[in-house]
């Protein structure tokens, strides 16, 4: 059965989450990439049950608590970020605190409170372990030099004709982001967002937005995010052949090019 890389990575997810599932059966407690699959499984089926966004990560948040879980893994997996199909279509899920609420989480400590030692490490958490609070393991220092925003090279106006609101993270490929969201596709084939990695854009019901966009570097080989490309970018015939597919699917904005192969103009630079 020929399955495309995104289809694969779901499978893939999905099993991992089966195998989570019948060791959590089991009574066995779950470490990290267990619990992280068994959530993220979780809130694709949700979405696939046709739930909105928000009912779906509140159902992915539900599905394990503290005692399901090893030592350590809350303080390691503190969100969960998966991109699941919705009615609307593709979108990115975060599941912050995945675990629930940390307080009275039985911990050994220092005789006070549970909600004072949550306190404290989320204290350290937001400090780096620098300056009080016990850091979580694997905890992200900033370095001292600000992070660069690459400068656009091209910027698009984008509306959100969805009810809902869409966000897009900064490497994402623009072209194929949710297929309610109107704009010039062909400009933005193999660019992502001008933006720090990490970050994001978020578009509301019926908002029209300026977004700068730069050339997604690299080897310029796109796999995943909506299916429309799965390969490099620049081989012959790949940019029409994501428009037709990009049509056919209904994405607002696409147009197929001209029989010439003329790129479509339109965006400002």
């Amino acid at each position: 059965m020929p399955l495309t890389p995104t289809e694969r990575d779901r499978l893939l997810l999905f099993t991992a989450a089966e195998l989570a599932r019948a060791r959590h059966a089991r009574g066995l407690r779950l470490n990290v990439p267990e619990a992280t699959a068994l959530i993220a499984d979780t809130v694709c089926e949700a979405a696939r049950d046709g739930e909105r966004l928000v009912d779906a990560v509140a159902r992915g948040r539900s599905v394990l608590g503290l005692d399901d879980v090893l030592p350590g893994v809350a303080d390691i997996v503190t969100e969960i970020q998966v991109e699941a199909v919705f009615d609307d279509g593709t979108r990115l899920a975060v599941v912050s605190e995945p675990f629930g609420d940390r307080v009275g989480d039985g911990r050994e400590g220092d005789g006070r409170e549970g909600s004072d030692q949550e306190a404290d490490r989320e204290a350290g958490r937001k400090d780096g372990g620098q300056g009080g609070g016990d850091a979580a393991p694997g905890a992200v220092l900033p370095g001292p030099e600000p992070v660069a925003v690459p400068e656009p090279v091209l910027t698009l106006a984008v509306r959100n004709t969805a009810t809902v609101p869409v966000s897009v993270t900064s490497h994402f490929h623009f072209f194929e982001v949710n297929p309610r969201l109107d704009f010039d596709r062909a400009a933005a084939y193999g660019m992502r967002l001008a933006a720090p990695a990490g970050s994001s854009t978020r578009f509301d019901p019926g908002q029209s937005v300026e977004v700068g966009l730069v050339p997604i570097g690299g080897a310029r080989v796109v796999i995943g995010f909506a299916g429309l490309v799965d390969g490099p970018l620049d081989a012959p015939g790949a940019k029409e052949e994501a428009l037709r597919r990009a049509v056919a699917c209904g994405y607002r904005g696409a147009r197929p090019l001209p029989a010439t192969g003329t790129e479509q103009k339109g965006a400002r630079a």
